[in-house]
């Protein structure tokens, strides 16, 4: 039998690239964005082009009381789940806004860790799953130009981190994405180093990669392994000087 893989915030385009990924290794989709019509045409093409099973469903990463309902309706339950859900909001306003913090706080931790975390509940029951999550280098350490995106980032992590510790023992895996900068929509406009920016399908690869060889945290790009290694390690009152 197929297996099927569920992606929350599939609108991403590395959630798009995963979805073509997995699909090429025969996996059905259960694609999840809060609009549902907006990632029909998505499931389409993936149907036609892989020849798998490609459903569009309606999830809102910020109603949190409706994900049992979201869960209790998934037919099949998937075997896999990756959450690539994602919203870095403007630091600015965040601070400035508590209306505008409260949406990326949600939208990066709350609702991710949550609904990874109901989801978990399920596959532990049934005895298989994989449970992945998309965070951020951004939460390793706070930094002046993005600490409320990397605060949820980071308790995300956090949360991922817990939740593989617990279930370390049994037959669900838990595995964290840290992509480092990709070359997105949500990134359109940066200055970014393209030796430090990943491309979505190469992201994509090495989430099939960590999952085939049962790695549990992957940077996607090694470089940015050492990168925030440093970056942890700087002292808090030399860290106080940097503008990061």
């Amino acid at each position: 039998m197929s297996k099927t893989i569920l992606i929350l915030g599939a609108t991403s385009d590395m959630a798009r690239a995963c979805a073509h990924r997995y699909a090429r290794e025969g996996y059905d989709l259960q694609l999840a964005a809060r609009d549902a019509a907006a990632i029909e045409a998505d499931a389409q093409d993936l149907r036609l082009r892989h020849g798998v099973t490609a459903t569009a469903l309606a999830f809102d990463v910020l109603d949190t009381d409706g994900f049992a309902g979201f869960i209790a309706g998934l037919a099949p339950l998937p075997d896999v789940v990756l959450c690539a859900v994602g919203f870095m909001g403007d630091q600015t306003e965040s601070q400035r806004n508590p209306q505008a913090a409260t949406v990326v706080l949600r939208s990066n931790f709350e609702g991710p860790a949550l609904a990874l975390g109901m989801l978990a509940e399920r596959f532990e029951a049934r005895g298989s799953g994989t449970v992945i999550g998309i965070s951020s280098v951004a939460g390793d350490r706070g930094r002046a130009s993005n600490y409320v995106y990397g605060a949820a980032k980071a308790g995300f992590t956090a949360f991922l981190s817990g939740l593989r510790n617990r279930l370390a023992r049994g037959p669900v895996r838990v595995i964290t994405v840290k992509p480092g900068f990709v070359a997105t929509k949500m990134t359109e406009g940066l200055p970014l180093n393209p030796r430090l920016t990943a491309q979505p399908d190469e992201v994509a690869e090495a989430i099939w990669r960590a999952q085939d060889k049962g790695r549990d945290v992957i940077y996607v790009r090694r470089v940015w392994r050492l990168i925030m290694a440093i970056i942890r390690a700087l002292p808090e009152w030399q860290f106080k000087k940097t503008t990061l």
